[in-house]
């Protein structure tokens, strides 16, 4: 498996264009795969100078309802015509980040690409392929991120806290190997690996993408909380690689904790599995 980071945070180099947001290209030996596509058209741009065709692409999975996962549908849409998209079925919901001083700020995604023919709303566990699945509906045993608190959506005209159903995960089986992407894992990363175990009766040997450590605005989880994250991390055996709402300084203190066992996503970087 081929993984090349088309959008995150931050970048290889100064030749790539980084900004708050998640893209992975993953290249299997029978499909391509996109997993989210950034906040804007980035994605593209990167993509043609890591010589990945867009157009080439089988599946794109997006995996929830943000705009810095899925704001560059449109642009995807336009430039391939063939691939099937999944989103969970309450995707395109009025999802917002409230600001410190009350306000609320729109960060969801474009409904206009709902109606395309290639939309596929998803709801709870669906296979794509005999090797490609996507779920939902994580229990939450362990707390979520205490960046979440400041997450929203709007239904029925009423404000309530966002319960991240719209959030779904990507699983890869290949060569015996099974591979689980997160998007931010706003659901928890222990419970969302934890509800995969349940699922799948092993834990994965690759966990990839966004583990929601830090805020977009500034702060992260504090380091006690990290290390104990850290050592559980360890315990399922997996091989870890992060980036985007993790954290620098979150990845950072995981790495301490963790060595080899995890590594960072960065714009630019192309990983073999």
């Amino acid at each position: 498996m081929i993984v090349k980071t088309l959008v995150e945070n931050t970048s290889i180099s100064e030749e790539y264009g980084h900004e708050h947001g998640l893209s992975l290209y993953i290249e299997t030996k029978n499909h391509k795969v996109l997993f989210d596509v950034g906040a804007s058209d980035l994605f593209l741009q990167n993509a043609k100078k890591l010589g990945v065709t867009i157009a080439d692409v089988d599946y794109l999975v997006i995996s929830h309802g943000h705009y810095d996962h899925g704001g560059g549908l449109g642009a995807f849409l336009k430039e391939n015509y063939k691939a099937e998209v999944f989103l969970h079925q309450q995707a395109f919901g009025k999802h917002y980040r409230l600001s410190a001083d009350g306000e609320l700020g729109f960060i969801g995604l474009d409904d206009a690409p709902k109606q395309d023919k290639r939309i596929i709303l998803t709801s709870g566990r669906l296979f794509i392929n005999m090797q490609t699945q996507v779920f939902s509906n994580v229990v939450r045993k362990e707390p979520g991120s205490a960046w979440n608190a400041a997450l929203v959506m709007k239904k029925d005209g009423q404000t309530t806290a966002d319960a991240f159903t719209h959030e779904q995960n990507l699983v890869i089986e290949e060569d015996g190997k099974i591979f689980l992407f997160t998007g931010c894992a706003h659901n928890g990363i222990v419970n969302i690996i934890e509800h995969f175990h349940t699922l799948e009766g092993r834990m994965p040997d690759y966990v990839i993408g966004g583990f929601h450590l830090s805020s977009a605005v500034g702060g992260h989880e504090d380091l006690a909380m990290l290390d104990k994250l850290g050592k559980y991390l360890m315990d399922t055996k997996a091989t870890y690689y992060t980036g985007h709402c993790t954290g620098i300084k979150p990845y950072e203190r995981l790495k301490s904790v963790m060595g080899e066992q995890i590594n960072y996503l960065a714009t630019g970087s192309e990983t073999r599995l």
